[in-house]
């Protein structure tokens, strides 16, 4: 028997000490497990998922404070708990971690040296960053690289060597993809012109068919893949190379490897049918493959991973039915429990470059020191500094300005190396009309002592002086543009040396305006000696310097070469990286702090430019970079991971589940839809963060502005969000304007019984947040037609044999868009078309007025671009000829598309089923 006549096969694990254990069988069954996932359908931000359950602690082995419990101080506070059930296929589970593949031994049949057709069928995070390999046949050790497929930041690159050394690639960006696809590599090495061809594909699985993607990649010269004795492996690693490319980290279903394009298969290791923790099986080559170390070969599907936060003991007066009743939660509720800000992004960033010294100077406004960013390092001594004066520096928290004296002395520890680069930024308000000392540096071992940046209308004049404070060599920079550029916008200041030749060194003054990102101008000059270490960093400052801000001072122990700077962390990070897009910000905030927070980015296209980032808790600037795209944040399903998944994934998508309504079981009661004004927002005000605003109004129609019975009144909204651009405030009002007006009833929960309708479980195990679902037949007292929804989020409850779940939904509607030259999605709507005469329930022909026009296309002139479907007073009908060419014309059509058929009058509304909608 099968469930639900046998017991659905639930498994609960701790994670007690290091080791997931299989707490299953102290489940009281008395006590449904219950989960919560995403956000109500009402919420505009996702909550973290819940997990309640009940567990036997007659042995108290579940007190964590009893000694005598087997479990005694393994588990606690936020001891990782997980809920799987068992799905209907298996798959290679990979952690990541460089010993986790599977591999089977070099053998003859895998000595490829021609063309190659590379296979493989996996669910990754194909947004990952860092660089993580999928299959090869790649040994660095002893020189034995062959070929390799990796990923990386949404590329796809396929590598091979002709030596077992050095090696050649050809990749590019890969297509917005599914959870779940299969990606193929081809290599024809000899393509009859003198070069190599690569190939890059995509499908839905391994079976095809294919799809190619960024075009042949042509190399010049005919090429060979070296016979390696490297032995075949999914998720083999390169940790040599810094950062090291990494098994990927993710779900392998199968993998094909094809001597020659199209060829025969020599390994075609497929992990669907193996059983749970099968570490060696043959393919159907023959191969032997062995899963090693924590890779695993599982069937189970995860639909919770959360951290039991407290654990309440419970009994019953008599002592003899003893339960802890725990309540685990996601990821979010740790990350929104922490309040502490993020630093700058220059305070995060600016450490990462190893600087021998850092003065941030983001000192309180109250501060009496100014201490470094380092321990061993000595707190900068200063003079007439107002403290937290200037806030205007994006990338900065606020930094002190100058008042009239002021002075900084800022010691830095002795370096061995040669050569050196002192930077920081600065803004300063006007331009000294005489020579004003800007930042001066002390240097050891060189004949040069004293470098100085000068500056006035003059120009800006790098110095540099030996002991005897005689001047060796200067230049004096007097560009117009380079001057103006020098003050009135905040600026980046580096001072560096490089090696000229001869004996001789390149002193350089470089700056670079931060606000406008303006020019980059510098003043350089050269003298005879080498370039020495830096020992102290300082400014003497008088009434000309008066109100000038300064901050993020750094001494780095690297030279330049030539005139360019050989430090560049500063980039982006001075403007708390303005512009950046919402998908790249969370994917750089992730990496970042790795060791709070995992994201995994489902791509559909370009996200919203974001404004600058600014000090801010993780939580919320992954909130609010969500926010401005429009985008979903949510937990992944049984991972302690976030997803994001963009704006433009929840376009026109295919539904991930269709039900029926007419099919017992499929949808249980109450299914209800719901007419009110919950959603409904018809004035909408988007303000840029910092810049102005637009504003989008639904000014006509059935949910406008106009009071009832033209419209629904008043229901205004203003939101302010972090773009980077005052222009996208209107388009982003304008699509949420839509949102806000669309006219369809809501469907706020659709109950699904697994237990009666199993056939659903596969296509339910694989169902996200975001996705869109589909009702069919739904019943004659609601209005004809699929019922399409997007899931918020979702309740389930599991038992031995009941397994209920409730989708909380929205509607799908708004995010169907329009596509360029597609016979459905591609239709404008018309603009005032109404019916000529009145219609009798069974007409087949039309009189179509249009005012004030265009005109409808006719069949004549556009043959191809017929039939298509209207809608008349709520009947669907369809188009196949259309004759005239004025504003009046006749359509012939066919009734009752969508069951309904009816008689209709003149001046009916005659409007495409589905009008092409502007994508935000």
């Amino acid at each position: 028997m099968v469930f639900p006549q046998t017991p659905l096969d639930v498994r609960v694990e701790a994670q007690i000490g290091t080791a997931w254990t299989d707490i299953t069988a102290d489940s009281y069954t008395r006590s449904p497990i219950g989960i919560e996932v995403g956000r109500s359908e009402e919420a505009v931000r996702t909550n973290p998922s819940k997990l309640g359950m009940e567990l036997n602690n007659r042995s108290g082995k579940y007190s964590p404070r009893n000694p005598r419990s087997a479990y005694y101080g393994l588990i606690g506070r936020n001891t990782p708990l997980r809920v799987s059930v068992k799905g209907s296929e298996s798959y290679l589970a990979l952690d990541g971690t460089a010993a986790a593949t599977a591999t089977t031994p070099d053998t003859a049949a895998l000595d490829i040296t021609g063309d190659i057709d590379v296979r493989i069928e996996a669910e990754f995070d194909w947004s990952a960053l860092q660089t993580q390999i999928l299959i090869g046949k790649w040994d660095t050790t002893g020189n034995q690289r062959s070929w390799m497929l990796h990923m990386q930041q949404g590329n796809l690159t396929f590598r091979w060597s002709a030596t077992g050394s050095a090696s050649s690639f050809a990749g590019a960006a890969m297509p917005a993809l599914p959870r779940r696809c299969a990606l193929r590599a081809t290599l024809d090495v000899d393509n009859g012109a003198g070069g190599s061809t690569a190939r890059l594909y995509w499908a839905t699985t391994l079976a095809g068919p294919w799809t190619q993607f960024g075009g042949d990649l042509v190399g010049v010269g005919v090429t060979s893949l070296f016979n390696s004795s490297a032995p075949l492996s999914i998720a083999p690693n390169t940790l040599t190379i810094t950062p090291p490319w990494l098994p990927a980290a993710g779900r392998v279903y199968r993998a094909e490897v094809r001597s020659g394009i199209a060829g025969s298969a020599v390994a075609s290791p497929d992990f669907r049918a193996l059983a749970e923790g099968t570490t060696s099986f043959a393919d159907s080559t023959g191969k032997t493959w062995t899963v090693n170390s924590t890779a695993k070969v599982s069937d189970r599907e995860y639909r919770f991973r959360g951290d039991i936060a407290a654990w309440p003991a419970r009994w019953d007066v008599s002592g003899k039915d003893i339960w802890v009743p725990i309540e685990a939660a996601g990821i979010l509720r740790r990350l929104n429990q922490g309040t502490k800000a993020l630093d700058s992004t220059l305070r995060r960033r600016i450490p990462s470059g190893s600087p021998l010294a850092y003065w941030p100077l983001e000192e309180g406004a109250s501060a009496t020191r100014a201490p470094a960013s380092a321990p061993g390092v000595l707190a900068a001594g200063y003079t007439g500094m107002d403290w937290a004066a200037d806030d205007t520096l994006p990338g900065s928290s606020p930094l002190p300005k100058l008042r009239n004296p002021a002075s900084l002395r800022a010691q830095v520890p002795a370096s061995p190396s040669a050569g050196w680069h002192i930077e920081c930024v600065y803004f300063l308000p006007t331009m000294p009309a005489t020579q004003t000392e800007i930042l001066r540096v002390t240097v050891a071992g060189s004949a040069m002592r004293t470098a100085i940046v000068y500056a006035s209308t003059a120009g800006i004049r790098i110095e540099a002086r030996d002991a005897s404070d005689t001047v060796l060599a200067f230049f004096l920079y007097n560009n117009a543009s380079a001057i103006a550029d020098f003050t009135g916008v905040w600026n980046r200041l580096s001072i560096f040396t490089s090696d000229a030749g001869g004996g001789n060194t390149n002193l350089v003054a470089a700056w670079r305006d931060i606000t406008n990102s303006g020019g980059y101008w510098l003043s350089s000059t050269v003298y005879a000696g080498t370039q020495g270490s830096v020992t102290q960093i300082a400014g003497t400052w008088g009434a000309a310097t008066e109100g000038m801000s300064l901050g993020h001072l750094a001494a780095f122990a690297v030279p330049g070469s030539g005139l360019t700077a050989g430090v560049t962390i500063y980039e982006s990070a001075d403007d708390g990286f303005n512009g950046e897009e919402a998908s790249a910000r969370m994917l750089r905030l992730a990496s970042e702090e790795s060791a709070t927070v995992a994201l995994t980015y489902q791509k559909g296209g370009t996200t919203q430019s974001l404004g600058p980032q600014r000090p801010a808790p993780l939580l919320t600037l992954l909130q609010d970079a969500a926010d401005a795209d429009l985008g979903i944040l949510a937990e992944a399903v049984g991972d302690a991971r976030l997803v994001y998944r963009d704006r433009q994934t929840l376009y026109n998508q295919t539904p991930a589940l269709t039900l029926d309504y007419t099919v017992s079981g499929e949808i249980g009661p109450p299914l209800e839809p719901i007419e009110d004004d919950q959603k409904t927002r018809n004035d909408i005000t988007v303000t840029r963060d910092g810049g102005s605003s637009g504003r989008a109004v639904l000014d006509t129609g059935a949910l406008s502005v106009q009071a009832p019975p033209n419209g629904v009144g008043l229901y205004d909204e203003q939101v302010t969000l972090n773009l980077y651009a005052d222009e996208q405030t209107e388009p982003i009002a304008s699509w949420r304007l839509h949102m806000g007006t669309w006219d369809e009833a809501r469907y706020s929960s659709v109950r699904l019984m697994l237990h009666k309708a199993t056939h659903l479980i596969p296509a339910y195990l694989k169902l996200r947040v975001g996705d869109r679902i589909r009702i069919t037949n739904p019943p004659t007292w609601l209005p004809p037609g699929p019922i399409d929804l997007i899931v918020q989020g979702w309740s389930e409850v599991l038992d031995q044999f009941t397994w209920d779940v409730v989708l909380n939904c929205t509607p799908a509607g708004p995010w169907t868009v329009g596509v360029v030259d597609d016979t459905s999605l591609g239709r404008l709507a018309t603009d005032g078309t109404t019916l000529g005469s009145g219609i009798s329930s069974s007409a087949t022909s039309l009189s179509l007025v249009s005012s004030p026009g265009p005109r409808w296309i006719d069949s004549a002139t556009y043959p191809t671009q017929f039939p298509f479907d209207v809608v008349i007073g709520g009947e669907q009908m369809r188009i196949t000829a259309i004759t005239g060419t004025t504003l009046t014309q006749t359509a012939t059509v066919t009734r009752a598309i969508n069951g309904i058929s009816k008689s209709h009058s003149a001046g009916a509304a005659v409007q495409v089923l589905t009008p092409a909608l502007l994508a935000l």
